[in-house]
């Protein structure tokens, strides 16, 4: 995997997940300063991505984030709570709601109302079933179709912008229509979601052939263009379209927003960007769980049918998440899916910052950058918690569900297994 790959993998794992699906619900929240809620966004990303470079430069493992917690914590309880909530979030939750806007906006250009819900299932399963077989193939297809992907992607929405900008009504994103600052950043919570898919790229370090040179400069340059692409997108948007025909619009809100500039061929182009993007959010994360569940398994933390030694195979772990993603995709209300994916991913990186303080003698990282990075994260999880519980109970009690959950996946696994590992 070279420095653009992995890069252009971070891309498309971010830019598919975030911008397309996300926007209406971030609008929801934080109006038309979503586009703050973005850049705010991916300077916490930015913050925890130096702890995650240089913990992925001394330890690089297809493990990706659960090595840095292994090597941090210890193989015992918290790796395996944190890998079953990692698991359900960062990749189940990810990749199915990916999935399903999919679905949404292929059904959107190519079958009419009649009969959609049957077609959305088919094209939702269809993406899920070919990115797995790409993934199956290995990490120099996944690097060739994410190059493809993010090439077809980044240029549509550039085109997008520039189109659409010079005829934003600046009066749409005015001071005064804002939220309060702590709704903007409760909302934040929301819009790092969108860039969850950064720690995608330190999946790749184990496939890397110079990981201390390559890693760095693959995390700064995918941050760097996912930032500036969600900024100038947000704002497109917003300046076109009122909050409420955003947030009505959800999934599609991008490729309405197309249509005063560009007519129904702004809505055509828009929604083949958002199904490319959604495609490669989906591979991304299918090529990471193929080495986060192995070397889970290696150390005992999963049950071993998810390892390379399964009877299913080496890409045994892509297979069992690919066939969940399935059935999670089709046969699961996903309306606050997202919520939920940020709030256990911002847990985890909490976790994973504790881990990169306690390793930085080996890192050789900047203590006070790491705690700054800490800190806004916490920040940031505390605003979205307390806005959740006052302002979405049931959202906050599926949070509560998720991590319950992976704790008794934990406890019945390790039962089963029989002796915890040390």
């Amino acid at each position: 995997m070279t420095v653009r790959g992995a890069a252009l993998l971070g891309v498309g794992a971010m830019v598919g997940a975030g911008i397309f699906a996300l926007l209406g619900e971030a609008g929801a929240v934080a109006g038309s300063a979503a586009w703050i809620s973005f850049l705010l966004a991916g300077i916490v990303s930015l913050l925890i991505g130096y702890n995650v470079v240089k913990l992925g430069v001394r330890y690089p493992s297809s493990g990706g984030l659960f090595e840095y917690l292994l090597q941090g914590f210890g193989n015992g309880r918290l790796l395996g709570i944190a890998a079953w909530l990692g698991y359900m979030s960062a990749v189940l939750i990810v990749c199915s709601m990916c999935a399903v806007s999919f679905g949404d906006y292929a059904v959107s250009l190519f079958v009419s109302d009649g009969g959609a819900d049957w077609w959305e299932n088919i094209f939702t399963s269809a993406i899920v079933v070919a990115m797995a077989l790409v993934v199956v193939v290995g990490p120099q297809l996944v690097a060739k179709a994410q190059s493809l992907i993010v090439v077809v992607m980044v240029g549509i929405l550039g085109v997008f912008v520039v189109v659409t900008l010079p005829s934003i009504d600046l009066d749409k994103l005015s001071f005064s229509s804002y939220p309060s600052v702590s709704d903007i950043v409760a909302s934040v919570a929301l819009t790092f979601f969108a860039y969850l898919g950064f720690s995608v790229i330190t999946f790749a370090a184990g496939d890397m052939r110079n990981p201390a040179n390559d890693l760095p400069k693959a995390m700064n340059r995918a941050l760097a263009v996912t930032t500036i692409v969600y900024v100038l997108v947000a704002i497109s948007v917003f300046g076109t379209l009122t909050v409420d025909e955003v947030v009505s619009y959800g999934p599609t809100a991008i490729a309405e927003a197309g249509r005063p500039a560009l007519g129904d061929a702004g809505f055509t182009m828009i929604a083949i960007a958002a199904m490319v993007g959604m495609a490669g959010s989906v591979v991304a994360t299918l090529y990471a769980s193929a080495g986060l569940t192995a070397m889970l398994s290696e150390v005992g933390q999963f049950p071993p049918f998810f390892g390379r030694g399964s009877r299913l195979g080496a890409k045994s772990g892509v297979l069992i998440s690919a066939g969940i993603v399935l059935v999670v995709a089709n046969a699961v209300d996903l309306s606050a899916i997202a919520s939920v994916g940020s709030a256990c991913s911002l847990m985890i990186f909490v976790l994973v910052g504790i881990a990169g303080y306690r390793l930085r003698s080996a890192t050789s990282a900047s203590a006070a950058l790491i705690l700054v990075g800490i800190a806004a994260t916490l920040v940031v999880l505390a605003f979205f918690v307390v806005d959740t519980f006052r302002n979405a109970p049931q959202t906050f009690t599926a949070i509560v569900v998720v991590g319950g959950l992976a704790i008794v996946l934990d406890l019945v696994w390790k039962r089963v297994r029989g002796e915890a590992p040390q």
